[in-house]
Parts: structure tokens; C-alpha cells; sequence
């Protein structure tokens, strides 16, 4: 729409998840912390691979499974020179493979601070409608009403009265949106008010430009 200021979000967790593992230094359940490096032990054509978590308490090491007795000829190549060369990017990928570490663990702690990226990717003058479009490249324990009420500085429930109003609208449309976590894809858009609120107020934090 030509009175839109369309911004776009992109919300990166700081802190992997921490798989809560029995632990045969301290002798009890403790908190493991991705370490960001990978184990690998090859036998003939077979490869296995472990992703190396450290006790937060006595640095006592464990190794979660990321394949064993794996055909080598059938792992992805873009893969396996991930995993030779500790790729740090695809390791942060898989430290927050919450599917994959409820596997190995019942408990795990997660982190809700997270580091924003804003980009304009329209407005126009006058404009008097806020889009905001998420991207989320690993999974995060924010919902949705934290990230918008600790960005735009309002209260979530002043959130769920604009909400329940119409005056904010989201895509997926679904009742419980604001209490559920954040996701790429989804899309918000708010009637921010008047003029001098706008432009004072809701595009600096919306763009992270005070102009």
C-alpha cells in the first residue's frame, strides 16, 4: 500500500539453547553449553559426527549425535565440508536443533535476548500504516508481544487492546498470534496514530533511524 512504512525485522537469538544432561563430573543433572566445535571419527566409508557441549558447571565434555555410522557417499556435500572444517555458521544452525536435542534431553533452558536488524523496505511521506515483516533464522523463545512491546517501547497490553481493536493486525490472523513465538514469515501491521506521533515516535524505533 502507497501509506505504508514496510519494515523489515531480522531477530537472531544470542544464546543457543542448553540441553540439561546427567553429568558424570558433578554427579548430577547440569546445564551443557554448545561448545561450537564438532567431533568427527571416520571408519572406511562410514563417518560419525558429534557436536561437542560443555558442562557449565566442571567443563566436563558431552558429544550429541549428529549421525553415526553414516555412508559417507550419502551425507551432503555442502555438509561434510561443514563438518570439516567446523563451519561455525552451520554449527550455530544445529545448536539450535530443538528438535533434535528433545532427543537427548527433557530439559532445556532457553534464552530470550536476541540481537535486531532493521531494514526500510518502503515508505512513502505521509505514510500512516507500520508493516513489519519478520525474518527469523534460528528458532527463538521470544513471542511475539515481548519482541513488539521491547521494540516499540509500549506495554503488551496496550498490545492486546490494539489487537482486539483492529488496530494491529497480523498475518497468520489467529487470536493467541501475540503470545506465541516469533517466526519468519509472520507480519504485523499497526495504525500507529497521529502524524507527530508517527514521525517522532514509531518510525525511529520501528527503522532504528532517528530520520
Amino acid at each position: 500500500m502507497c501509506d505504508t512504512l514496510r519494515v523489515r525485522w531480522t531477530v537472531t537469538p544470542k544464546t543457543a539453547p542448553q540441553p540439561w544432561i546427567s553429568c558424570s563430573g558433578c554427579g548430577g543433572m547440569r546445564a551443557f553449553q554448545s561448545s561450537d566445535k564438532i567431533r568427527l571419527n571416520a571408519n572406511g566409508r562410514k563417518l560419525d559426527a558429534w557436536l561437542i557441549y560443555k558442562c557449565l558447571t566442571c567443563d566436563k565434555t558431552w558429544n550429541r549425535p549428529l549421525f553415526e555410522r553414516q555412508n559417507i557417499s550419502d551425507i551432503d556435500p555442502a555438509i561434510l565440508e561443514a563438518l570439516h572444517s567446523n563451519d561455525i555458521r552451520w554449527i550455530r544452525a544445529e545448536s539450535f536443533n530443538l528438535d533434535a536435542i528433545r532427543r537427548k534431553a527433557q530439559r532445556i533452558d532457553e534464552f530470550p535476548e536476541f540481537d535486531i536488524a532493521r531494514e526500510v523496505l518502503r515508505e512513502t511521506a505521509g505514510w500512516t500504516r507500520l508493516e513489519i515483516e519478520l525474518v527469523v533464522p534460528l528458532p527463538a523463545g521470544t513471542r511475539l508481544d515481548r519482541l513488539l512491546a521491547s521494540e516499540l517501547k509500549l506495554s503488551r497490553s496496550r498490545l492486546q487492546t490494539l489487537h482486539e481493536k483492529g488496530l494491529l493486525l497480523t498475518n497468520p490472523d489467529r487470536p493467541d498470534i501475540l503470545r506465541r513465538r516469533i517466526k519468519t514469515g509472520v507480519e504485523v501491521t499497526i495504525d500507529p496514530g497521529t502524524t507527530g506521533d508517527r514521525e517522532l515516535s514509531w518510525r525511529p524505533l520501528a527503522t532504528g533511524s532517528p530520520r
